[in-house]
Order: C-alpha cells, then structure tokens, then sequence
C-alpha cells in the first residue's frame, strides 16, 4: 500500500530490514522513502492498524482481527541528533539467505546497540559491512529523533484527545474491513473502498487528517489567546 502511494508521489523507496512470519508475510519490515513532503504525509499513518477478515484456514467464516503498528520517522541530520560513539556497541556477522558468497561468507551484517535507550538494530540490507554501518547509523538517528518529538509532543499538548499526528502506538487509528471491503478512519470518521485504499489511494485520506489537526491547533491558539486576554 505505502509503496505503491510512494510510486504515485514520485518517492523513491527501498528496504531496510525485514522478518519474515512463520506462515508467510512479514512479521517486522522496514523501508525508507525519500521525496518532497514524505513525512508531512505518512506521519499521520503512525498508530495501530486493525485489520478484519475471514482467514482461508476459517471454516465457519468467523472474522478474525489482528493489528499491525506502522511507525514514521523521519530521517535527520547528524547535526540534529548528537550519537556518542561511546554509547554504541557494534558488531558485525554472516548474513544468512540469498545474495551470493560474499553475503554469506563475510561478515557483513551490523548488529548496533544504543546503550542509554536500548535500542538495537540489525542490518543486513547492503552487501558490505561499511554501507550496513551506515544504514544502521541513519535508522537510530531517526528513531532518537522520533523519541525527542514525542516527548516534546507530549508536554506541549499533554491533555489532547485526538492523537493525529503525534504516532501514539495505543490508539487504533484505522480498520480494514475485508468482509465490507471497507476501511474506517477513526480520527476523522470517514469510510473509504478497501481495493482502492490497498492500491494506494490513500491521499484523501491524509488530507482529511492533515485538515483535523489544522482546524485543532487553530482552535488551540484561539483558546490561549482567550485565556491571555483575561
């Protein structure tokens, strides 16, 4: 879906890492998409998604629902985000699967830890171990990044209720409805096509978003300015 609304906004998109599912699909995956206003777009797509369908392994058609948590972050500067070299634990191995002797028989994978936040990161998308260094280096720049705005988020607009645009992981943002071939926003209370949204049709969709926290922080600046002037 995100790929093909990237082919549509002319992005240039390509992966990052991914774990592959027991019974097929991807259990994490992770790709990047470089454009004009990438991050003005997909950040509303933060949150949970809750999906609802009738698996071919279902033999009294009951519907089942599982969620899936999509994170946007954005890619920054070296100069916005200030990594001490001591703070990283950095190990290299063998990639495993296809993609020739040398993936298989150097150590090509990055396996990167940030001490003070736990995160790790293991990268085996590129075929030399400088380049993987690289990639591991970028995706912890944008998840500290993305940690620090939304704490920041947070203190400023502590007592919101509409998470749009902060990528609060516990609220379901949207749901896709396979036996209605219907997908619901939850933030904005509009219903789209399902085949058309996984085709990548999600523009209205973002808009929509975009026009809600507008119309909010309009409201928000009329309410501190009321409360200034009493």
């Amino acid at each position: 879906m995100y790929q093909r609304y990237a082919e549509q906004n002319s992005w240039k998109y390509s992966p990052v890492s991914c774990t592959e599912a027991e019974k097929g699909g991807f259990k994490q995956y992770v790709m990047e998409i470089r454009g004009e206003r990438v991050y003005s777009k997909l950040k509303y797509e933060s949150g949970v998604h809750r999906v609802q369908r009738v698996p071919q392994t279902e033999s009294q058609g009951r519907v089942h629902t599982s969620t899936a948590t999509v994170a946007i972050m954005p890619e920054v500067d070296e100069v916005e985000v200030v990594i001490d070299p001591k703070d990283i634990d950095l190990s290299t191995a063998r990639s495993g699967g296809a993609g020739g002797q040398n993936v298989n028989k150097v150590e090509t994978a990055v396996d990167l830890f940030h001490k003070p936040t736990g995160i790790r990161i293991f990268c085996t998308e590129e075929r030399s171990q400088l380049k993987n260094k690289t990639r591991a280096l970028q995706l912890l720049r944008a998840k500290l990044y993305d940690i620090k705005l939304r704490e920041q988020q947070e203190s400023v607009r502590n007592q919101r209720k509409s998470q749009v645009g902060t990528g609060a992981r516990s609220e379901k943002i949207r749901t896709y409805n396979y036996k209605d071939s219907r997908v619901s926003d939850h933030r904005t209370k509009i219903n789209f096509d399902l085949a058309s949204f996984l085709s990548g049709n999600i523009d209205e969709a973002v808009q929509a978003c975009a026009a809600m926290e507008q119309k909010e922080l309009l409201e928000e600046l009329a309410a501190s300015m009321n409360m200034s002037t009493i």
